[in-house]
């Protein structure tokens, strides 16, 4: 196996090489001063299953590119296979036409991905299950819930309550909420605009009670600061926690959390941020899942009898 990373998340990369016991694969990465990206391995694969991690940043485009060309010249260098370890999926908010003459843009970061070369993606907490569907090739989509279920088991809240922010997200929170034991309640959400929510109801019972927001990412924050809101309306309890697979926090998001006041806010870290970033931020890693499903992968053994 050789383990070779982008430029998205240094940090990243190199615990996921300290988890696997393994050297970080020589990579030459570099852009030209016209903006073009360029890729050259420094030492041979032929015949090797590489892995490449590389995760969507604040600059998803530029990591896609690099990405692209990493999968290229491995396949071109008679890389025997090339599986893709990318734990933000881009453009997975774009899983469908929402309205006339859009694109299905998750569906084309599938099929470049494949014709780039990859012959399986690892990623984790994709924002709907149909992304899976898009791809003619192996994918590995993770469920980081049990990182935030052991998280919060630890911290021993009395009657929390699991909040899903809007009625798409349910799912996700119900299973949430059953690692936990605790109860759900959902939000109905209006969009007016993009990055703009209105919390218009809460069904299920929060006063007087722990709330924890959950859901896949966390953008401008824009859902989650109203839905704080909303909650302490309706007499939730003050100390209001919110989590999320991805903090992207992109725009105002950060200048806004140091002013909205919740407890915690967890996140893990598939994208790179600072750890102070805000009071009460908390990032949760995730290296040593990636790199207990890598070693299954590499002798050929269930994925899945990893949250057994």
């Amino acid at each position: 196996m050789h383990l070779f990373a982008g430029s998205s998340h240094p940090t990243l990369a190199t615990s996921l090489a300290k988890e696997l016991a393994v050297p970080l694969g020589k990579i030459e990465l570099k852009a030209f001063s016209c903006g073009e990206r360029y890729v050259r391995y420094l030492e041979s694969v032929r015949g090797r299953d590489v892995f490449i991690l590389q995760t969507a940043t604040l600059q998803p485009d530029e990591c896609l590119i690099e990405l692209f060309l990493m999968c290229q010249a491995a396949k071109l260098s008679f890389a025997s296979t090339v599986h893709v370890v990318m734990p933000h999926f881009a453009y997975a908010r774009q899983d469908r036409v929402a309205a006339p003459r859009e694109p299905i843009s998750a569906k084309l970061i599938a099929h470049l991905l494949e014709e780039s070369g990859a012959d399986h993606v690892i990623t984790l907490d994709l924002h709907s299950d149909q992304i899976q569907g898009f791809f003619a090739v192996p994918v590995d989509a993770l469920d980081a819930r049990p990182l935030f279920a052991a998280y919060f088991k630890g911290k021993k809240l009395k009657d929390p309550v699991v909040v899903s922010p809007d009625a798409g997200g349910a799912k996700r929170a119900k299973k949430f909420a059953d690692m936990l034991g605790a109860d759900l309640a959902i939000m109905h959400k209006s969009r007016p605009a993009h990055h703009e929510a209105e919390i218009i109801e809460v069904v299920g019972d929060i006063e007087g009670r722990h709330c924890i927001l959950f859901d896949d990412m966390i953008d401008t924050g824009g859902s989650l600061l109203k839905a704080r809101q909303a909650l302490l309306k309706r007499k939730a309890l003050p100390d209001v926690y919110a989590a999320a697979t991805h903090g992207i926090f992109s725009g105002k998001a950060i200048e806004n959390f140091r002013k909205a006041e919740f407890k915690e806010v967890v996140v893990s870290d598939s994208l790179p941020i600072k750890h102070t970033a805000f009071h009460g931020l908390k990032v949760l890693p995730i290296a040593p899942l990636l790199a207990e499903v890598i070693r299954h992968i590499e002798k050929g053994e269930s994925v899945t009898d990893i949250y057994k």
